[in-house]
Order: C-alpha cells, then sequence, then structure tokens
C-alpha cells in the first residue's frame, strides 16, 4: 500500500509539474503577434517607396490614412492627417510591416554617416536567399554602398550595408548567389 501511494503521490507530482509548466509557458506572452510592425517617417515617399521595392525587393500590401481627429486622439500627430503605405518583405500574415509615412519635411537633425552617430532605432537586418539580385537592383536606382561591401562573414553569408534615402541603416545577409 506504501509502494502505491508512493507511485500515486509522484505521478501528481509530475502532473502538476507538467501543469504549471503548460500554464508558464501559456503565461509569458501578453502579445496577440510574433510580428512588429515599424512607422518609419520619410522625407519623400516616392523616394522611399523606390528604395524599398525597386532597390530592396519588399512588396506593397496595403495603404490606409489617419486622419486629423485620430492623429490628434491618441498624441500620434497633433492633428494632422498623414497616409501610411505598409510595405512587407513578401505579402504574409507572419512578415513585419515596414509602414511608411512621410509629412513631406525633412529630418530636422543630419543624416548619420555611421551608426554611432545618433540614437534610437539605427538599422533593420535583411536576411535574404541571394544578395546579386539587390546588389543589382540598389546599383542600377544609384544606391551607394557603405564600406568594403559585400564583406565576407563565413563560407556561406556576405554582408552589404546601405542607407535608405533618410538615412536609415539597412544590413542585408546572405549568400551571394
Amino acid at each position: 500500500m506504501n509502494k502505491k501511494r508512493i507511485i500515486i503521490y509522484k505521478c501528481v507530482k509530475i502532473t502538476l509539474l507538467v501543469f504549471g509548466c503548460v500554464l508558464s509557458s501559456l503565461a509569458q506572452s501578453n502579445f496577440t503577434s510574433k510580428v512588429i510592425g515599424v512607422g518609419v517617417v520619410v522625407a519623400d515617399l516616392e523616394r522611399s517607396l523606390d528604395f524599398y521595392v525597386n532597390g530592396i525587393g519588399m512588396v506593397k500590401t496595403g495603404s490606409f490614412t489617419i486622419n486629423e481627429d485620430f492623429g490628434k486622439r491618441p498624441g500620434l500627430t497633433n492633428g494632422v492627417a498623414v497616409g501610411v503605405t505598409i510595405l512587407k518583405l513578401e505579402n504574409s500574415s507572419e512578415a513585419t510591416d515596414w509602414k511608411l509615412m512621410s509629412f513631406g519635411k525633412k529630418a530636422a537633425h543630419p543624416k548619420p554617416k555611421y551608426i554611432q552617430d545618433d540614437t534610437g532605432m539605427q538599422y533593420i537586418t535583411i536576411n535574404v536567399k541571394a544578395l546579386q539580385p539587390i546588389i543589382e537592383r540598389l546599383t542600377k536606382i544609384k544606391v551607394p554602398f557603405l564600406g568594403s561591401t559585400p564583406t565576407l562573414l563565413n563560407e556561406k553569408s556576405h554582408f552589404v550595408f546601405v542607407q535608405d534615402p533618410d538615412g536609415n541603416f539597412i544590413e542585408l545577409i546572405g549568400p551571394l548567389q
């Protein structure tokens, strides 16, 4: 009888431990999506669309307008309406929203030359299947490459570093072909 109680006790203990782990893993995330949407204010929307769509290879997946009232109520703008264009690396619900918006004016600070020149979000990383087609597209639209790129990272990957028209750094990582 003692052995039976010990076995039951151990089974209950294991069950509670497993149940606790399951509840703990469910409680660890307060998020409804594992994707972060990024809003990028640009000086010239058409120039930025050319860079991201025709250079990087993103796809336009939608757009919306924030009207004066909605912009003001949550403190997003001081009552200025703005159009938002949504780009993604692919048209998929799992792909990050890269949301471009423009108020038609240049940044109040100088364009950074290096990552350490400013604070805040400075760069994004895009992992690609092949760098060569992107290098060709960026060259075609006259985007300058920074440093000595492409730079070899390891036997399989290279690194290409560029800036978008507003100075945000973009690192592209992948094989050349």
